[in-house]
């Protein structure tokens, strides 16, 4: 099977999306050639069956420009393929419906975010079948919409504990964001440094602000934490590569999520996937840590409610957290890793 793949970016340093590097690799054991056209073009470490293109937005093409190359590919390839699979962007499904159509060739679409607009709306119609992760993580009502759990790696996310001793380490991986919800994540750390004392535990925030609202937004925070005197408590990563994360998961004892119900964000299922504690206020978790026998949701936006949360956890036996861990895991690799999704991916176009 050859397959021909669109996405933004392919970096493996990618702080955001490093992931998909991820994918390309499953996708090249699952295909005789795979096309690949991005938006941006880093490094990368790929089988010799997979072809990278760009649209050259790393040396400062113009939209228009990079219309015309898409296009010029996509007459090259398309033919070659036996499908045209579009990851996380509805402009290139619209892009590419002219030359799916001229060669008669399906379109599927993954897509996993809560937010509506006309693009998505155009994409839709135009697609053959649509992948997401939940019900909630594509909101426009479709026929062609089809819930397939999301795809993490289970294989590079798994258990392995590193260092189980010291303070309770809280860990949060993400974009420094407003929808993020971190000035409730701060006010938890200053009501749990007056209950318990700063001195049990420790937040470390992994991420990047990567626009300008974003920068303000992280000023703020710096501002918040410095008048609460959590400096001790509270500190900032930065962005890390993709494949550094499992080490950064497997050092903490809890990863926190402060989004409101959307769509998953993948921090939470690549740490239950390494078999960690996770805390999260988003509803679309809720079934899927039911599958594990484990309930720690929060209440959106209740500071209170979620340093509540913290120190219940903080009183879990280590036994009691491994068992916990187990089921987690047991469900990531059962119902949303990625070599299943990779699978039935392909599959829909042979």
């Amino acid at each position: 099977m050859n397959i021909l793949i669109i996405t933004q970016r392919v970096d493996i340093n990618d702080d955001n999306l490093g992931f998909f590097h991820e994918w390309l690799e499953k996708f090249a054991k699952n295909s005789d050639k795979v096309f690949v056209v991005c938006l941006w073009k880093g490094d990368y470490k790929l089988p010799s069956n997979v072809e990278i293109f760009s649209m050259g937005k790393e040396s400062g093409a113009s939209k228009i420009i990079q219309f015309f190359r898409l296009q010029a590919y996509l007459f090259r390839r398309v033919k070659r393929c036996d499908g045209i699979f579009i990851h996380m962007s509805p402009i290139y499904a619209i892009g590419s419906f002219p030359m799916a159509k001229l060669f008669r060739k399906k379109m599927l679409m993954w897509y996993v975010h809560k937010s509506k607009n006309f693009k998505l709306w155009l994409a839709e119609k135009l697609v053959n079948k649509i992948y997401t992760a939940s019900q909630e993580s594509f909101l426009i009502k479709s026929r062609k919409v089809e819930v397939v759990g999301h795809g993490i790696d289970t294989d590079k996310f798994f258990p392995k504990k590193i260092d189980g001793s010291g303070k309770f380490k809280i860990l949060f991986a993400g974009r420094i964001s407003p929808i993020k919800d971190l000035k409730t994540l701060i006010s938890a750390m200053g009501i749990l440094s007056k209950e318990i004392g700063s001195g049990s535990f420790n937040l470390e925030i992994v991420g990047d602000a990567v626009d300008g609202e974003e920068q303000e937004y992280f000023n703020a925070l710096m501002k918040i934490i410095k008048e609460r005197k959590l400096s001790d408590c509270v500190s900032f990563s930065g962005g890390l590569r993709h494949d550094e994360m499992p080490s950064k998961y497997n050092n903490s004892d809890v990863l926190v999520n402060l989004s409101p119900t959307g769509g998953m964000d993948k921090a939470v299922l690549e740490a239950m996937s390494c078999g960690i504690l996770v805390l999260a206020a988003n509803e679309t978790f809720k079934s899927i840590l039911a599958q594990a026998n484990y309930n720690s949701m929060f209440r959106f936006g209740d500071a209170e409610d979620f340093s509540r949360k913290i120190v219940g956890l903080m009183s879990i036996s280590q036994e009691e957290r491994d068992r916990i861990g187990v089921g987690l895991r047991s469900v990531m690799v059962k119902n949303h890793s990625l070599d299943n999704l990779i699978k039935r991916i392909s599959e829909y176009f042979k």
